[in-house]
């Protein structure tokens, strides 16, 4: 299975870790970033990791900042996806299962790392049961999100990069 993984600074180490741990399992992995411990915005990479996974170029997305909260948010708005912010392994099934949940969002800060390897694991595994019910209201969550202009836009966020860089933001 082809997974896109995704995170913000804060969490860089734990998402290695899963790039590993994934690996071991036999996926490919499309690594987003970030790469390193440099303060970041996480919205970059819950879009960037939600895009491959709408796009066709992963079959399920992952997607972890400090609570998981904000970069669930970020990747929900691009169209497709179906992002559930997820710290037991019930929760991730059920949306897998019930949901065609196509991504998860983990808090790794607040999730510990084996338990995040578990619940990938469950995720992954996990089949959709399709019926006609689920299918409706899954249709009715999709037309919901979307915005064109950010879609596959790789410089949507370049007026955000630039304040950064200039300093215009504080913690």
């Amino acid at each position: 299975m082809r997974v896109s993984i995704g995170c913000d600074h804060i969490v860089t180490e734990v998402k290695n870790h899963l790039v590993k741990y994934l690996e071991s399992k036999g996926h490919e992995v499309v690594d987003n970033g970030t790469f390193d411990k440099k303060r970041t915005h996480y919205p970059i990479y819950g879009k960037n990791t939600a895009e491959k996974v709408t796009n066709g170029e992963a079959d399920l997305g992952v997607v972890i900042c400090g609570t998981g909260v904000g970069i669930s948010i970020s990747a929900n708005k691009v169209k497709g996806a179906r992002a559930a912010l997820v710290g037991d392994i019930e929760t991730a099934r059920y949306a897998k299962e019930n949901l065609n949940a196509n991504i998860i969002a983990m808090g790794g800060r607040i999730v510990g790392v084996g338990l995040i390897e578990n619940i990938m694991d469950v995720f992954l595994e996990t089949e959709y049961n399709k019926t006609p019910e689920k299918e409706e209201i899954i249709k009715k969550i999709d037309i919901l999100g979307g915005n064109e202009e950010q879609s596959n836009n790789e410089h949507f966020f370049d007026e955000f990069i630039e304040k950064w860089d200039r300093g215009e933001y504080h913690d």
